[in-house]
């Protein structure tokens, strides 16, 4: 177990978590959007939002500014995290706009809205778990997509829900987070997802 759970960590990796939201919501709404603008779309969020940091990352780590992708120390943290807002604004302003992509807009938004806070939150000193925030604010907003779609399908939610469990515990195991580094990181996820749920549910 202790072998397995690691590996959700990485799979989860909150850098990743844009893209499994665009791909459920490109999913969910198939009869919409074209094939092309699909692709489009999940290029436009490919670049944005895992091969920018990617390579900042890299960058950072040449220069001796991060360890690791999992980003330990509260102060190797901020620098990605402002650059993960600038990210998000970027998208929410020229990509995913509302007009368009309402559903996935807000997402972005309340994924921007969970950034500012773990920003504020580590500039006090105080950790927060980033794989619970991502996972958490996609576990709402895939319960939402849900009920907003109408689909009558428990199964996404359930599924995240225990994802986020198993992440949680991949955290812990891993020593990388306490329980209240867990439990942080989950209300930042969860809260700015719930209050721009009832601008499109």
């Amino acid at each position: 177990m202790k072998k397995i759970l690691p590996i959700f960590s990485y799979i989860l990796h909150p850098i990743f978590i844009s893209m499994y939201a665009a791909l459920l919501y490109l999913y969910c709404k198939e009869d919409i959007f074209t094939m092309q603008e699909k692709y489009f779309v999940l290029f436009q969020i490919l670049v944005i939002t895992i091969i920018v940091p990617v390579l900042f990352f890299m960058l950072l780590r040449s220069t001796g500014h991060v360890k690791s992708m999992m980003l330990p120390e509260n102060s190797q943290r901020r620098i990605p995290l402002i650059l993960q807002c600038f990210l998000y604004i970027l998208l929410v302003k020229r990509s995913i706009v509302i007009t368009r992509y309402p559903e996935l807009h807000f997402f972005f938004l309340g994924a921007l809205f969970s950034t500012i806070l773990a920003l504020v939150c580590s500039l006090f000193k105080i950790k927060a778990s980033l794989h619970m925030t991502a996972l958490t604010g996609f576990t709402i907003f895939a319960i939402g997509l849900n009920i907003h779609l109408q689909m009558h399908n428990p199964y996404w939610g359930a599924l995240l829900i225990l994802l986020s469990g198993i992440v949680a515990s991949s955290r812990l195991e891993m020593d990388a987070h306490t329980p209240k580094e867990i439990l942080i990181g989950l209300l930042i996820g969860v809260l700015p997802q719930v209050l721009f749920l009832y601008l499109w549910l």
